[in-house]
């Protein structure tokens, strides 16, 4: 597979708290048309096959603040090549530039990886059932109930709320929004 090469990579979820590239700087960034969306089966790195966990994916329409991570220009490919052998063994996303705005206004595209509607790994839930997923399911990266949480704290600690995620994660933890509750995803995430 051909890359697609940029600069900047746009993370909104797991690349967020576990980039695993190098890159220069990352700063706080909205992609425009794209919201984050837990749609993605997963029965390698948060499930099985017999017991699929649910990732995210960036799905079509609204909007989404993530990181975006400016690469070292001389290291891009080998950046950006081992986004794509970490991302698109089964081909769930779509290599994409998104139209993204830094924090300072800058207006730019980044590389992100869209999630993939003609993929038979593309299911949107029922939250009933995607919860029951990041409450059971683990894979060999874990579990999806830590795939949550980090994800929620990375974006906490950057002064982010998503409404959506913040009511899986609270829904997840059986609780209410509360100071107990608080103190359980501080301790969960450090």
């Amino acid at each position: 597979m051909e890359l697609l090469l940029a600069d900047w990579v746009f993370g909104y979820g797991s690349l967020i708290w576990n980039p695993e590239i190098d890159y220069q700087r990352a700063e706080l960034a909205t992609a425009h048309g794209y919201h984050r969306s837990f749609c993605i089966r997963s029965t390698r790195h948060r499930g099985t096959r017999e017991d699929p966990g649910v990732v995210l994916g960036l799905d079509r329409g609204g909007s989404c603040i993530g990181v975006a991570f400016q690469l070292h220009h001389a290291q891009r490919r080998q950046a950006i090549a081992a986004l794509y052998d970490r991302e698109m063994q089964n081909r769930v996303y779509v290599p994409t530039l998104v139209a993204i705005t830094l924090r300072n206004g800058a207006q730019l595209r980044a590389l992100s990886f869209v999630a993939n509607r003609a993929s038979d790994a593309y299911q949107p839930l029922k939250e009933a059932e995607l919860l029951r997923r990041l409450r059971h399911c683990h894979g060999g990266r874990g579990s999806n109930r830590d795939y949550a949480l980090n994800t929620f704290h990375a974006l906490r600690e950057r002064g982010v709320h998503d409404a959506r995620l913040a009511r899986l994660v609270h829904q997840l933890l059986g609780e209410h929004r509360n100071h107990h509750t608080d103190s359980v995803l501080t301790a969960v995430s450090g």
